[in-house]
């Protein structure tokens, strides 16, 4: 139609929908209302919660299960601040999250705006990419590249600032403002099949050889996919996430593993503090490396921790290079005779990493409870196993300093989501509500530290609104666990401080927003607990009080 215009607002809008975006988290704003507008016309679900940060931990959660692009939408200034924050969480996690934000007009800044903020410099050094969009026209092609940029090579999040002024502007419609569809999809860098060859070779040749992946593995696509390429080349594959790095309590006895390896292969898994940077004694001194990472930064720091160790550095992307992988591991089992290498493969290696793996201290299944005294972590490990074996759906969410280790340690679930590898805690709840918006009718259940509670327990309001049925441990030590744990260990027991909270009745704050809600003082209490709070329909939260240890450290002799 002649002279018809858009909305900027409205070609972000529509552009969102025709790139198939389903959901939203949002918290409300003034520079966003034009947004809030435009998506009153669209089937776009809108969830609005009540702390900017958790916006951008659903998006967060959300990518991770689902495989697409997680979107936040909060307002400019504080609530841009509030929310940058989570972002560390979901970089580190290599979760693909695009933050909008508002911003105050361009025809404003430097006048002293609403809310003026640099807002893309504040979160440049927590995204993979931040910019400000600098004309309406540009929002569906600006948004098009944060897709493909949140996408590509490793995942991760992108920020953009959206001038309220470019939202309520009009413009011309016409074509060239939509882009392409394959403008937002991911860019591949490959791993070529001669290079793909050579990786194989040196695993044939190595006599423990270990193939670590990043977290973008740690999806049930990715587990699914690790378990083929051990299948196909012999080798254990392991997907790393968790902030304790080796000591990764749901990895049982790993850190033995990497200590016997003699050639590590680094699938878009960052050489880092969860691997020790590579030193001794972590990991044998006479160890070989190959790193394969879509970062040449990444390539130079591991060159400049490993010197003459690394035998092989390659730039790929984790998902390319794993498809070459498996591609050109046509063949089950290694060979000895590959690249000159003078090394007798063990048969038993496999074997003897994923025992060790899967190794947990037998004084565990020993120990034995008395039903009257508050829940040890072991006990409350057992009941959760007992609900998801009888609710086989469920997603289980782990948070908190020491508490939320346990769980790791104790149970066995398809489906999983940590704080990952940044190691903050708070986005539990968050990710929750996430889980059960992605997956509405499987079970999601959520262990957390009563300290982890207090970071987002508003958002019991959010899943009551939503009909977000989710299930809340709170294991109530009354202390932060975690820092307590290394006052006692650093300093004594007797110089502990700042560690303590109260036994509070956090049971009756999901009550007060319409959930259900239970105190848990025993252990006899919990199993009918849990069934009453799925049986609730409601978003629950069990107060399990709990007794305060500290989380578990696999070590064994095998």
């Amino acid at each position: 139609m002649p002279n018809e215009t858009i909305r900027g607002a409205d070609l972000l809008v529509r552009t969102l929908e025709r790139f198939g975006v389903e959901k939203i988290f949002s918290l409300s704003g003034n520079h966003i209302m034009p947004v809030y507008d435009a998506l009153v016309d669209t089937a776009i679900d809108l969830i609005h919660v009540r702390h900017e940060a958790a916006c951008v931990h659903m998006a967060d959660a959300y990518a991770r299960l689902t495989g697409e692009v997680g979107i936040a939408l909060v307002t400019g200034g504080q609530g841009h601040a509030n929310g940058t924050a989570a972002l560390a969480t979901a970089l580190a996690a290599e979760s693909p999250v695009i933050l909008l934000s508002g911003h105050a007009g361009l025809n404003e800044l430097g006048k002293g705006a609403f809310q003026e903020m640099r807002q893309a410099e504040f979160c440049r050094e927590l995204t993979k990419a931040s910019w400000t969009v600098q004309s309406a026209a540009a929002f569906g092609h600006d948004l098009a590249r944060a897709m493909q940029i949140a996408r590509s090579g490793r995942p991760g999040p992108v920020h953009l600032s959206l001038p309220v002024d470019l939202l309520e502007q009009a413009v011309p419609l016409t074509d060239n403002l939509w882009p392409g569809m394959d403008d937002a999809e991911r860019l591949v860098t490959p791993l070529s099949d001669a290079v793909a060859d050579l990786v194989l070779m040196h695993v044939a040749a190595a006599a423990r050889p270990l193939i670590v992946c990043g977290p973008t593995f740690c999806s049930v696509a990715g587990r699914t996919s690790m378990q083929e390429l051990s299948r196909r080349t012999g080798a254990p594959v392991v997907g790393m996430e968790s902030p304790r790095g080796i000591n990764d309590p749901g990895l049982g006895a790993y850190a033995q593993v990497v200590a016997q390896a003699s050639l590590i292969v680094l699938l878009g898994k960052p050489l880092d503090f969860t691997l020790c940077f590579g030193h001794a004694p972590a990991v044998d001194a006479l160890c070989h490396w190959i790193v394969i990472d879509p970062e040449r930064a990444l390539l130079d720091r591991a060159a400049g921790l490993l010197q003459k160790r690394m035998l092989l550095a390659t730039l790929a992307a984790p998902a390319d290079a794993m498809l070459a992988l498996l591609k050109r591991a046509v063949h089950s089992g290694r060979s000895a005779h590959a690249c000159g290498v003078a090394a007798a493969p063990d048969n038993d290696w496999l074997v003897d990493a994923s025992a060790l793996i899967a190794y947990r201290p037998p004084q565990w299944r020993a120990m034995q409870f008395a039903d009257d005294q508050p829940v040890h972590p072991v006990a409350l490990g057992r009941a959760l196993q007992a609900f998801i074996d009888r609710h086989p759906r469920t997603t289980l969410v782990c948070d908190g300093g020491e508490i939320g280790q346990w769980p790791q340690a104790t149970v066995q679930v398809e489906r999983r989501l940590i704080n990952g590898v940044a190691g903050a805690i708070g986005p539990s709840l968050p990710f929750a509500l996430a889980a059960k918006a992605a997956n509405p009718e499987q079970p999601v259940l959520a262990v957390m530290g009563d300290g982890t509670f207090g970071f987002h327990m508003a958002e019991f309001d959010t899943a009551v609104r939503h009909g977000l049925s989710v299930i809340v441990v709170v294991g109530n030590d009354a202390r932060w666990n975690a820092e307590y744990q290394i006052q006692v260990r650093n300093y004594g027991a007797a110089r502990t401080l700042g560690c303590e909270l109260l036994p509070t009745r956090y049971e009756k704050v999901a009550q007060a927003l319409g959930g259900h809600g239970e105190y848990v003082a025993t252990l006899a209490a919990l199993v009918p607990a849990l069934e009453r709070a799925a049986a609730s329909g409601k978003p629950a939260c069990l107060n399990v009080m709990l007794q305060s240890t500290p989380a578990p450290m696999v070590r064994c002799k095998y």
